[in-house]
């Protein structure tokens, strides 16, 4: 379709043309469309209104009455629902409304989780197309939603184990050992998926001074060396607000966008947060294409994104670990891309097009590894992205959004140039070993814009892979490829008029792909023809070419070819009827009860009958007579058995019939039935076990030809009618089967709605050629709006027959059942399953005539001040309620059945089973079952998917599909009506279906509780009266009588159940009040008008009686609480409960703790008491309860706003500067000022968090109050509330403390234990809450425990030490000095006892007694583990130990201890040359930490901690007598401290090795590599580092290697090119050729990971081109080698061009002359070194080499010549003639594939050259 059609824009009329009804009282926001289409489409207006007037009434009284449960739940479930109807059906004002009222409902502080997120998923849909409102209309504050995201994401009383968040399994405090930070704790789970979408939807109606104020509540967080950084990157990548219009960028993007992105542009490492930011500028970029200037940044954007997909680089490559975990999200990175591309600079473009030069060499098919998923991923998206950008400039509907500007609007020639650049990945991707599903997907979207460019290669593909027998896989892969540009391909166009005629050949070639012997082929054949039939009217307008000479050159090329569609037909039938025959089942399959097809059979099977009911579809009448004639004779002509075969052929006869049903009718069903009655003339045949397998067939047929338009059908009424008494009564079960589903397909075909053809066009082809030219329709979309559908309503004569029907077959069989039920009638259970499948298909085929269930309503099930009435929705029939209702016949009868079976047959399963589907049918079958409709809703989107066309959108598709959708709609009403009316006959069956399903067996009860898989389970509802009951059920079932518990079944399902409830149990609510604002919106909702209820407002007594009501129910909800933790303690408290009961029954209380309810003291008791269980399971739960518990009693301390500039008294710097400033001074850690005294520490200001302050200071920066303002400390037993004495009691107890402290001490899993967070949190909580009351007791358990050096009793002293100094964080002073005077002597034996088992816990231990702490409190513990960290005394490990856990303690004080770190590192700095290699590893750790702090972030002062260009300058002068020297460095330090000096070298090297350890340990971990120092050890490093890959070589020589590794993969800033070059190149010339053969694969990996930096300085190409060109002159032949190797490579990612100033040198250096041979002396040492002449030939050799394996997978113009000069030198001396021959060889390995296609290039000559060296003698040699 052009675009020039669509200029026009503007809404199209009435759907159908119609007039539209009168005009309505609102104008709705958006509908669905495909209402109008349905055949009743008159009577929804009204029905809609009725509907939105009732919710909005009883929405707004229900909040007005404070209901959240049921009304409000009910009526916005409603809600929804009406959505999922009518579309957006509302006017805007309500719309609005709707909002504002579900945006206030889910921002309620206090709500239900699950009520949160069902609230939320409807505003979201609300809101969600944006376009529909603008910021005018609407208004969203940010605040409630970060409130809620804080509460919920960042929760702090989830760990504790206080709330409980659906679906997540979270590991306690999450923590990263390495850098001992807490990670805050998260869980993806359809909780945070919801929060998220819900922000973003909400995001574009923040108000314009949104962004400044979000900045200032998050900017203080941004501190880069704590979690919190991540937080606050993740709440701007959420929140900023990105589509605000031009005129308020100042106060939108411009606020922020320089300072973030200078941000992402200085942070080298890629820590987490780098791809939240790039998350973010993508979604700037798109909604602001033409308002920023990107292209300062292009070179930086490229080379990260290209650096991201990790691509393996060079031969021997480390990847930095944190590069593949926090590598960018592809999509988001497409995204950025594609909003860049386009303007007047055509940059991004020029990138792109570099991009894919580097890569593309990936994506051939030989090319294996886990970086593939994201290679395939860029490239399926991208043109995905293009399109949409394009729709959105081009066709889309202008709306209140910021539109593109002309000036960056995509031009043609830009689309053009994207296409070029992408095109040749995509066809090397097509036949990749992951498939080629992201291929096809590519081309679909790239042939909407450039069919001309992207069309002709994949049939290039096609053609040939058609042919071919032996590469199966080719063939799939190129049929998908053309199937998803098939829609292009047919409809021309300008750009690709030629299109079309591609269609028949493709066709025709496509039938042998019909093949039994390969599935998949056949599949795909399928699949490819039924897409193209959809597309083309297959009719034969070969006359048009005498009638008509207006033709254009390829309308009368196809008019000629569409000759062939008859026998394009009737061949493809042949194959089909191949297929058919070889698949008839053997003899064996016959004989064994097998109902089933194998899952491939059954695919088949759908497959060969949709692809042959769409030909049939789109066939003119002729071909059509000719098909039906010839399945006719073969399905007449054979006898199928009717698994497999048979079920084809009636599926292929099925479809015809449906095409044409009158023609098709009168030949089949005459032969049909007489047929049938001839076979069963004789009485004999009733009663027959097995039946003839003609009558079978016959059947079989018969009942699958009568599901078509049921008009048509009665013609026949009495033949048929015969046929079904003679049948449904057969003995055989196969043919009474068969039977009943003609009975059923009878009944469907004359009742229910649905459309009768899926043409492409609308009218079908039968017209003259004159009038009608089909050729014109190919590939046209069906227009919406005059669709034509031809729909199936049942006329008064059909529903008369299906009544005839029920009454003639159904009647009597009820009758016999209702006589067995009663007793009066025996029934064999073959007789009564035969009657009950009679029923059941009456019932299934009637289901829509038959009007539901009547009866009393039940009431009373819930109160409710709100109506909760069902909607009843038309479905196309008025029900007849004059008949008797068979469905509660059926009804009556079933029940009286079931009830006599179970009590006298209850095993006869069979029957029963079908009961219970006849049951579940009469309670909800309408005409649909629900999973039907969900697997067609499921395929008709992917077939929209596969066929759309998104450029030009505007529901664009086929005609087919669109009828499917309307069906789909029509299906959908059937399927809503009747929810809630509960009633009595209802209940009464739901009670049979339990008593069925805990009948015999004790387990039955259980599956109950369980639910389905999926489902919820009952046990767990989400109320309270609910769980009140199960819950203490379940537990003391462990005592009942009738559980037979010994079965492992039974006690796996009490298993299953107790996990189900932890895993999906959250926090029910205890307070369901509404706030006020909710109420008055609810008011206007309430008020509105159009359409507007006649309900009359609340009176002030109703919302009285509300509020009274809600109260209650808060009342009722706490009962209920404190009812079942006392139930269930009674439970868990009985005698001889078993163990595993008590166990359940402990999960469940401890599932009960709150953070808004402590719990009752009984429940205190009885949790303090299982400390001390002899089980450690419940001890681990008791541990986390009391934690929980502790945190419940905490006592809430008064904290106090302070000014930090007047703390300093500096004022506020003006424009943000992060770091070491003068207002943040006074936090550092300063020996001099140390609080020593009461007076000092009570006068002292301390701030506890450790990011405050580093980047800005919080507009309210909170600290904690004096002491004096602070809870009472030294309580006695009287002051304690009751609850604390049960804690207090226990822990005063030494007893109970010494059992405790034994338990705690004990191994659980040897070898796997690790500080427990929880005990930790355990003691931190008694501390906390008791300051140091326990001491006494506590203190000769700890001076013993110390002394032990057992793993487990250290591990319990390490979380008792770090519970106490966290807990005493309110202590006084006096206190806190007496607690250390214990501390101290205790660590200090801990630290010199420490073990291999316990460094990693002490380090824990001190870690976490430091985080969050303000040094300044701590200093007793800083100074005690600087006093002399490497003594060493106890050897080296201790001192390695010491040095981890003094990292532990001054890592978590980040930025805050600069002094300490300086008196370290004065320390270390003597000692660097430590000969212990573990000790040398922990000091490069440290180190990285010391220097963490120094980063070059932008916006950062200069810091005060250790810096390090003044550290490498120190280091670099030790170095120095390693540096001057040439020959190569070996080590020769010996493990043992030898006796005297040792000589600077030695020293030197030793330093060396620390060296390395502290490079290697910051390349994952510092935020920036200070390059410009590190370029100076560089030399050094490319002299020592090993050539070849050898694990034997020493520790310094493998950390060389490693280390020369991850630098070359470092990030370079565009300054520091320059500086590396300089060293590469000084480098080059050294003596040694280790170093010169480095240099040469350092530059591969740097290059490659720098590209467009690189790229961008054109200096620095030229440098590099110099530096490998004259490289390859080397008098090392390895070096030679490997700068060919680094040339090809250069060239291969496009970095270098074989440009002919380069040929020309190359083929010069060939020419060199080789001096004459000389008869040498045997002995001559002459030969080993080659002459200068013969290096410079060798080098040009190998640069031409280089050329041709540049390109492995193609022939560009230049290689045919190249390859000839090359060959010329295959006589040449060593080493030349190597090098050719492994140039050949390898330019034969790589163009091995597609030979054929490569041949062309050469011209014959060269081919019998080249042949002839290919194959030569010397080729072998």
């Amino acid at each position: 379709m052009e675009p020039a059609e669509l200029a026009g824009g503007g809404d199209p009329p009435e759907p159908g043309g119609r007039p539209g009804p009168a005009p309505r009282s609102f104008v709705p926001q958006k509908e669905i469309v495909y209402n109008k289409l349905l055949p009743y489409a008159g009577r929804l207006d009204a029905e809609s209104d009725l509907q939105l007037a009732q919710i909005k009434s009883n929405l707004g009284r229900a909040v007005q009455l404070q209901e959240l449960w049921p009304g409000g739940l009910f009526w916005t479930r409603k809600l929804s629902t009406y959505i999922r109807l009518y579309g957006r059906k509302f006017s805007k004002e309500d719309h609005v409304l709707f909002i504002k009222l579900l945006y206030e409902l889910v921002s309620i502080p206090k709500l239900e989780i699950s009520m949160m997120q069902g609230f939320a998923r409807l505003l979201i849909n609300l809101l969600k197309k944006k376009e529909l409102l603008s910021r005018d209309d609407l208004e969203l504050p940010w605040r409630p939603l970060y409130d809620m995201v804080e509460r919920i994401l960042y929760s702090k009383t989830e760990h504790l184990g206080l709330n409980w968040f659906p679906k997540n399994i979270v590991p306690f405090i999450l923590r990263d050992y390495k850098n001992h930070k807490r990670s805050l704790y998260r869980y993806h789970s359809s909780v945070e998926n919801v929060l998220k979408t819900l922000v973003k939807s909400c995001r574009p109606y923040f108000p314009a001074d949104a962004t400044a104020e979000m900045l200032e509540e998050w900017r203080p967080l941004m501190c880069p060396f704590d979690v919190t950084m991540q937080k606050a990157i993740t709440y701007f990548e959420i929140f900023l607000p990105t589509s605000l219009p031009p005129e308020l960028h100042h106060k939108g993007f411009k606020l922020w966008f320089d300072e973030l992105i200078g941000l992402w542009v200085s942070v080298q490492n890629l820590p987490q947060w780098e791809g939240q930011l790039v998350n973010l500028f993508a979604r700037l970029a798109t909604d602001n294409i033409g308002y920023i200037d990107w292209d300062p940044y292009v070179p930086k954007i490229f080379t990260r994104i290209l650096r991201s997909l990790n691509l393996p680089v060079g031969s021997s490559q480390v990847l930095v670990p944190r590069f593949l975990t926090n590598a960018y999200d592809i999509g988001h990175a497409v995204i950025w891309i594609t909003a860049m591309m386009g303007g007047p600079s055509k940059l991004v473009q020029k990138h792109l097009a570099g991009l894919f030069n580097s890569i593309t060499s990936f994506y051939h098919p030989s090319n294996n590894g886990r970086w593939l998923n994201k290679l395939m991923k860029l490239l399926q998206r991208l043109p995905n992205s293009v399109v949409r950008r394009l729709h959105r400039e081009r066709y889309k509907k202008p709306s209140w959004l910021t539109p593109v500007p002309d000036s960056h609007k995509l031009t043609d020639q830009d689309v053009t140039d994207f296409v070029r650049c992408i095109i040749q990945p995509v066809l090397l991707a097509m036949f990749s070993k992951t498939g080629s599903l992201e291929a096809a997907q590519a081309l679909q979207n790239l042939a909407l814009m450039r069919p001309e460019l992207v069309i002709p290669p994949v049939l290039e593909r096609t053609y040939p892979a058609l042919e071919t027998l032996t590469e199966p896989h080719q063939l799939t892969a190129t049929l998908s490829c053309v199937i998803g540009v098939a829609r292009s391909l047919v409809s021309g166009g300008k750009w690709f008029p030629e299109g079309p005629t591609h269609m028949l050949p493709l066709l025709m070639r496509a039938l042998p792909g019909v093949d039994p012997n390969d599935f998949s082929k056949c599949m795909i054949t399928f699949q490819f023809i039924a897409t193209f039939s959809t597309l083309v009217p297959l009719v034969d307008c070969s006359s048009v070419l005498q009638e008509r000479n207006d033709l254009t050159e390829v309308e009368r090329e196809l008019c000629s070819a569409t000759a062939e569609f008859e026998d394009f037909v009737l061949q493809f039938m042949d194959r089909c009827f191949g297929l058919i025959e070889s698949s008839t089942l053997e003899q064996t399959r016959e004989e064994t009860e097998t109902e089933k097809m194998t899952h491939l059979e059954s695919l088949v099977e759908l497959g060969l009958s949709s692809t042959f009911s769409t030909i049939l579809t789109q066939c003119s009448k002729e071909i059509f007579m000719v098909a039906l004639q010839k399945v006719f004779n073969f399905s007449i002509s054979h006898i199928f058995e009717t698994r497999v075969a048979g079920r084809m052929v009636a599926d292929m006869c099925r479809a015809a019939v449906k095409c044409c049903p009158e023609e098709s009718l009168k030949l089949f069903v005459p032969h049909c039935c007489s047929v049938i009655t001839q076979l069963t003339m004789n009485d004999d045949v009733l009663n027959e076990e097995e039946l003839d397998k003609e009558l079978l067939w016959n059947l079989q047929l018969l009942s699958e030809i009568t599901r078509v338009d049921g008009k048509k059908l009665l013609l026949y009424r009495e033949q048929l009618v015969k046929i079904l008494q003679r049948t449904l009564h057969l003995t055989c079960k196969q043919g009474y089967t068969l039977s009943c589903n003609l009975l059923h397909h009878l009944l469907r075909s004359t009742t229910l709605i649905y459309p009768t053809e899926y043409c492409s066009v609308p009218g079908g082809f039968d017209k003259p050629p004159s009038e009608y030219f089909p050729i014109k329709d190919w590939g046209k979309p069906g227009d919406l709006w005059n669709l034509g559908i031809q729909w199936h309503v049942p006329s008064s004569e059909e529903v008369a027959f299906a009544f005839y029907l029920l009454d003639s077959f159904l009647q009597p069989e009820l009758i016999k059942l209702q006589h067995c039920g009663d007793g009066e009638l025996e029934m064999s259970r073959d007789d009564v399953l035969q009657s009950l499948t009679i029923v059941h298909n009456c019932l299934i085929g009637s289901g829509n005539l038959l009007p539901p269930l009547k009866g009393e309503p039940v009431t009373n099930l819930v109160p409710s001040m709100v109506s909760l009435e069902e909607t009843k929705l038309y479905t196309g029939l008025e029900y007849d309620l004059s008949r008797e209702n068979h469905r509660e016949a059926i009804a009556r009868v079933i029940r009286k059945l079931l009830n006599h079976i179970l009590n006298n047959s209850e095993d006869d399963t069979k029957s029963l089973f079908l009961i219970i589907k006849i049951i579940g049918d009469l309670l909800q079958f309408q005409g649909s079952h629900k999973h039907e409709f969900d697997s067609r809703w499921k395929s008709f989107n992917l077939v929209k998917k596969s066929m759309e066309n998104r450029l030009h959108g505007k529901k664009q598709h086929i005609r087919a599909l669109l009828i499917d959708r309307v069906m789909l709609q029509h299906e959908l009403r059937t399927l809503t009506v009747e929810g809630c009316e509960y009633k009595r006959i209802h209940q009464d069956m739901i009670r049979d279906l339990l008593r069925l399903s805990t009948s015999s067996y004790s387990q039955g009860a259980l599956y109950c509780l369980l639910g389905n898989h999926s489902g919820v389970c009952l046990a767990n509802l989400h109320d309270w009266d609910c769980i009140v009951q199960t819950w203490p059920a379940i537990v003391s079932s462990g005592l009942s009588k009738a559980m037979s518990l010994e079965k492992p079944s039974i006690v796996r399902l009490f298993d299953d159940l107790a996990e189900k409830i932890h895993r999906q149990y959250e926090t029910i609510g205890l307070d369901f009040a509404i706030p006020k604002s909710c109420v008055e919106i609810a008011e206007l909702l309430q008020q509105s008008k159009n359409p507007s209820s006649n309900q009359t407002m609340l009176s002030s007594e109703e919302i009285k009686e509300g509020l009274k009501r809600q109260q209650e129910k808060n009342a009722d909800a706490l009962r209920n609480y404190e009812n079942l933790v006392n139930t269930l303690l009674d439970g868990v408290e009985q005698r001889n409960l078993p163990w595993k009961f008590e166990h359940i029954g402990i999960g469940l209380l401890s599932l009960l703790l709150r953070d808004d309810r402590v719990l009752p003291l009984r429940a205190i008791r009885f949790f303090v008491e299982n400390l001390n269980h002899d089980a450690i399971v419940v001890r681990k739960m008791a541990i986390s309860a009391v934690a929980g518990i502790l945190k419940q009693l905490k006592r809430t301390h008064k904290k106090l706003t302070i000014n930090p500039y007047e703390m300093s008294g500096y004022s506020k710097p003006t424009q943000i500067l992060a770091g070491d400033r003068p207002d943040n001074h006074w936090l550092h850690y300063d020996s001099k000022s140390i609080p020593r005294t009461k007076k000092e520490w009570e006068s002292s200001c301390f701030v506890e968090k450790t990011h405050w302050g580093y980047y800005t200071w919080p507009q309210n920066m909170v600290i904690y109050a004096g002491v004096e303002e602070q809870p009472k400390l030294g309580r006695s037993r009287e002051d304690l509330t009751e609850a604390e004495q049960i804690i207090f009691d226990h822990f005063s107890d030494p007893k109970f403390v010494e059992q405790l402290i034994t338990f705690l001490s004990l191994e659980d899993r040897k070898g796997k234990d690790k500080f427990n967070p929880r005990r930790f949190c355990l003691f931190k909580g008694i501390f906390r809450n008791f300051d140091d009351a326990f001491l006494p007791v506590l203190r000769p358990h700890l001076e013993r425990l110390v002394a032990d050096s057992h793993e487990s009793t250290q591990r319990c002293v390490a979380e008792i030490i770090a519970g106490l100094i966290r807990g005493s964080k309110h202590w006084t002073f006096e206190k806190v000095e007496k607690l250390w005077e214990l501390l101290c002597p205790l660590l200090r034996t801990a630290l010199s006892n420490i073990t291999v088992e316990t460094y990693n816990d002490w380090g824990t231990c001190i870690a976490t007694s430091c985080e969050s702490r303000d040094p300044r409190k701590l200093h007793w513990l800083f100074e005690l583990l600087l006093e002399s960290p490497l003594s060493g005394e106890g050897g080296s490990f201790v001192d390695a130990c010491r040095l981890y856990v003094l990292q532990g303690g001054l890592a978590q004080q980040e930025w805050r201890v600069p002094e300490l770190l300086h008196r370290l590192l004065k320390y270390l700095e003597p000692k660097l040359t430590q000969v212990y290699k573990n000790v040398r590893e922990r000091i490069g750790s440290v180190l990285t930490y010391i220097f963490m702090i120094d980063v070059s972030l932008p916006n950062t002062a200069p810091t005060a901690s250790p810096r390090v260009p003044e550290f490498t300058a120190r280091i670099l002068e030790k170095l120095k007598p390693l540096m001057d020297v040439d020959e190569e460095i070996q080590n020769h330090v010996m493990e043992e401290n030898g006796i005297g000096e040792e000589d600077e070298r030695t020293q030197g090297i030793k330093l060396l090795k620390t060296i390395l350890k502290w490079l290697m340990a910051s390349a994952g971990r510092s935020f920036s590599t200070a390059v410009t120092e590190q370029l100076q050890l560089l030399p050094l490093f490319f002299k020592i580092a090993p050539v070849e890959n050898d694990n034997s070589y020493d520790e310094l020589k493998r950390d060389a290697k490693l280390c020369l590794s991850l630098m070359s993969q470092g990030l370079l800033y565009p300054h520091q090119v320059p500086l590396v070059l300089q060293v590469l190149k000084q480098t080059a010339r050294s003596s040694s050729w280790h170093a010169r053969y480095t240099v040469l694969t350092y530059l591969q990996t740097m290059v490659f990971y720098n590209l467009f930096i690189f790229l961008n300085n054109e200096d620095a190409v030229k440098d590099i081109r110099w530096l490998v060109i004259s490289l390859l002159e080397d008098e090392q032949l390895e070096v030679r080698e490997m700068a060919a190797t680094t040339l090809s490579g250069l060239l291969q990612c496009n970095f270098l061009t074989m440009d002919s100033p380069m040929q020309i040198h190359f083929e010069q250096l060939c020419k060199t002359k080789l001096p004459k041979k000389r008869k040498r002396d045997p002995g001559s040492v002459g030969d080993t070194i080659p002459s200068a002449e013969l290096v410079k030939r060798h080098a040009g050799v190998l640069g031409l080499g280089a050329c041709v394996l540049s390109s492995p997978y193609d022939v560009p113009t230049w290689m045919p010549q190249l390859l000839m000069n090359l060959s010329a030198h295959l006589n040449d001396p060593q080493p030349i003639e190597m090098t050719v021959k492994k140039t050949l060889s390898n330019f034969r390995r790589t163009h091995h594939d597609n030979w054929q296609e490569h041949k062309q290039q050469f011209t014959d000559d060269q081919l019998l050259v080249l042949t002839d060296l290919l194959v030569s003698p010397c080729y072998y040699a």
